[in-house]
């Protein structure tokens, strides 16, 4: 009884690792850290950029992926295809802004069964890669504009 309390608990606690993004907040002015995080995401291909809202999103870009075999017998899928694509947001909170990056990263593979839904992009960890090339690069614009990175 306990195994059938247990399984959803933990598909709970698997999703909620692959959802969030890396906050950074900066002392700030809100159009500066604007400025600079449109500057940072040029180099990709954005699909939304909007000032009034916060938002920047890329479109999905599809790459070779990591080796990551599934399930109890590390099976694998059908090759080893990914995408992914960025959502950043920035706040205005008086004095202080903040940026919150996330990386949405899929792979395209079989979960068995015989259903429409044995066969798709599956969701998988962020790139640790990615992440830090964003924010390295983002935390060195915001330093060149002469504010102050937090903790």
């Amino acid at each position: 009884m306990r195994v059938i309390f247990l399984l959803p608990l933990l598909a709970l606690t698997a999703c909620a690792s692959l959802s969030g993004g890396r906050d950074h907040s900066f002392v700030c002015p809100y159009d500066t850290v604007w400025e600079a995080t449109s500057e940072t995401m040029k180099g990709y291909s954005v699909t939304s950029e909007n000032k009034s809202n916060g938002t920047i999103e890329t479109t999905w870009v599809e790459m070779e992926g990591k080796n990551r075999p599934y399930g109890i017998f590390g099976r694998e899928g059908f090759g080893n295809r990914e995408r992914a694509r960025l959502s950043v947001a920035v706040k205005n909170n008086s004095d202080v802004s903040s940026v919150n990056v996330l990386e949405t990263r899929q792979r395209w593979h079989a979960r068995g069964g015989a259903t429409q839904y044995a066969t798709r992009w599956w969701p998988v960890e962020p790139s640790e890669e990615v992440m830090e090339e964003i924010t390295g690069k983002l935390n060195a614009r915001i330093k060149e504009k002469g504010c102050e990175v937090t903790p």
